[in-house]
Parts: C-alpha cells; structure tokens; sequence
C-alpha cells in the first residue's frame, strides 16, 4: 500500500509546510539521505505546544512531539517530492524542554515514534535520542530532528 493511501485510511495529514525561523536550511539531501532541521510544534507557523513538559502535563508533551514529527514530515516532502520516495526513518533526536524532576522523556518521543511506525510499519521505527533541555526556541514543548534514507 502507498504510504499516502496509509495515511488517508489513518487520517492522518501533514501540517502545512512552516518557513524557516532563522537563517538555515529546513533540509540537506546528501546522498541518500535527507537531514531535517529541529522542527518545534508548529502548525501553519504558529507555535502550538508551550512551555515545560512535567508529569502532569507530558501528553501534551507526546501529542507535540507527534506534531514536531509530522513537521519533519512536512519538510522532507518538499524536498524528495514526495513520502513515496523514503526508504526509512533512520534516526531521530528529540529535545524535551523538560521540568528538572522530569524523567520521562523517552515517553514523549513516543509521540514521534508511534506515528512514523504508524505509517511506515517497520521501516518507520528508527534509532532515537530522547534529551530533556532547560528551555528550546520560542518556549517550544520539544524539537524534534531527523535523518531518513530516500530512493
């Protein structure tokens, strides 16, 4: 099944693409690979998830990095042309701007993690950082970053 059928019978859509806060390039192809720039909670430029992740807050913290993941989604189809064009999700570095007591960090990159396995199987579960941080751009939940292989 196409991974774009995947994602319509799981309803489930990519975010509008967001412009680049700063001075850098949202993607890098290199060979067969395509490294994101960190992508924070954003939908259609506006930061949705704010603030420290804790222990009673940290669904929001999964629901952003869900978000962030998508984001990276978003990005790396504009560059390949297409999610058809992924082999695998390689690696993914997340950053949880995390109270100090907070140790779940893990938890909340399963945001990321459960819905790139969600719609590439297998080849959607990929080696992962999970780092908690005292604070990211724009008082962002989490920022997420990642590398995937591409035809």
């Amino acid at each position: 099944m196409l991974i774009n059928d995947i994602m319509k019978e799981k309803n489930i859509t990519l975010p509008p693409f967001n412009k680049p806060a700063a001075n850098y390039s949202p993607a890098i192809k290199s060979g067969k690979l395509v490294f994101t720039a960190g992508q924070t909670p954003k939908y259609d430029g506006v930061l949705k998830y704010k603030g420290k992740v804790s222990n009673s807050n940290f669904e929001d913290g999964i629901k952003a990095a869900e978000l962030c993941a998508l984001n990276c989604l978003s990005v790396i189809n504009k560059y390949i042309d297409g999610l058809e064009n992924i082999v695998k999700i390689v690696k993914v570095s997340g950053f949880v701007n995390a109270e100090t007591n907070f140790i779940n960090h893990a938890k909340v990159l399963d945001g990321a993690t459960n819905i790139l396995s969600e719609i590439f199987g297998d080849n959607g579960l990929p080696a992962r950082t999970a780092i908690g941080v005292d604070s990211l751009p724009g008082d962002a939940m989490v920022e997420i970053e990642m590398i995937v292989e591409i035809l």
